[in-house]
């Protein structure tokens, strides 16, 4: 099956497009590119009207990433130039709130914690770190740092907020308990590693093993409450890797994706808001969609050409 591409249309940025990112509400699409900016679009059906350019980084900008909506409309995007600014839109004027300027090299992935835990984002950097930035009440805004992977951080992902197996627990423990802080980190020394928070510490869960080569993007599964949680891996060796947990504090296990190599380097992976269909994005261009059966298994279920085609 041959999914549509819906419509397209010219962002008019004056290079490559690294990303493209819809808020929480599908109302705005945010996207940047290596021609420094990031463009603000409104989007209405199958209409796109740029609203905002927001200038500031010095080098391509690889990622954006919207907060959640109950700390208003607040977009991070991090960049080449070693920063990651954080914009917030007020009365309809963009302004930076954060410039995170920290780290010494390029700064390839951000990602924003579960709003359950605050205002937390994750940067993960060329330079081997991953760090934490988390606003607190007054407004000010503190920095926690990891040596991640020592020759550099190419993707973070948080775990989901609500604790595995709450939904089914047999305790009386609340359904949507909160669960202790996670997220996992892809880098190029090609491990797969899971941080967790110890009161405010973080430290280095677990190591998962299995690619050949650069770890390009990692991707945890949203869960609702079941008691197993999934990550996806993806690589320069042309693999993908599913990584699952029966429950917590089990062994993680890895099972791949399909048992033959992806035709060219597979750059990103992304599940579905329900957590059960993967997109899988590769060097030939081409969206490929898996899905979750009853029995385990992944199998391919779509894919989506460049253009549609």
């Amino acid at each position: 099956m041959t999914v549509g591409a819906g419509n397209t249309f010219d962002t008019l940025h004056e290079d490559m497009i690294h990303d493209a990112q819809l808020d929480y509400y599908g109302r705005k699409l945010a996207t940047c590119s290596s021609d420094r900016t990031i463009k603000i679009f409104e989007v209405d059906n199958d209409t796109h009207r740029q609203i905002d350019i927001l200038r500031g980084h010095e080098g391509p900008v690889w990622q954006v990433a919207w907060a959640h909506p109950k700390f208003g409309n607040i977009l991070a995007s991090c960049s080449y130039d070693t920063r990651v600014y954080i914009w917030r839109e007020l009365n309809g004027a963009w302004t930076r709130i954060k410039d995170h300027v920290f780290h010494t090299s390029s700064v390839n992935s951000i990602s924003w914690a579960p709003h359950e835990y605050g205002l937390i984002l994750a940067c993960g950097s060329s330079d081997g770190k991953v760090s934490i930035v988390t606003c607190k009440e007054d407004g000010t805004w503190d920095v926690a740092s990891i040596n991640a992977h020592s020759i550099g951080v190419n993707s973070v992902s948080w775990a989901p907020s609500v604790t595995p197996g709450s939904l089914v627990t047999t305790t009386g423990a609340t359904a949507a308990s909160v669960a202790v802080k996670r997220f996992v980190s892809g880098g190029c020394d090609n491990a797969v590693k899971i941080w967790r928070d110890d009161n405010g510490a973080w430290k280095e869960e677990t190591v998962l093993n299995a690619h050949g080569d650069w770890v390009r993007d990692v991707s945890w599964a949203p869960n609702i409450g079941l008691p197993s949680s999934l990550i996806a891996s993806c690589s320069q060796d042309k693999s993908v890797f599913i990584w699952s947990q029966e429950q917590p504090g089990a062994q993680w296990t890895k099972k791949a994706l399909k048992p033959d190599a992806f035709p060219d380097v597979v750059w990103r992976v992304s599940w579905s808001p329900s957590g059960n269909v993967l997109a899988v994005s590769s060097g030939d261009n081409k969206v490929s969609l898996w899905k979750e059966g009853l029995d385990g298994e992944f199998s391919q279920i779509g894919d989506v050409a460049e253009g549609g085609q």
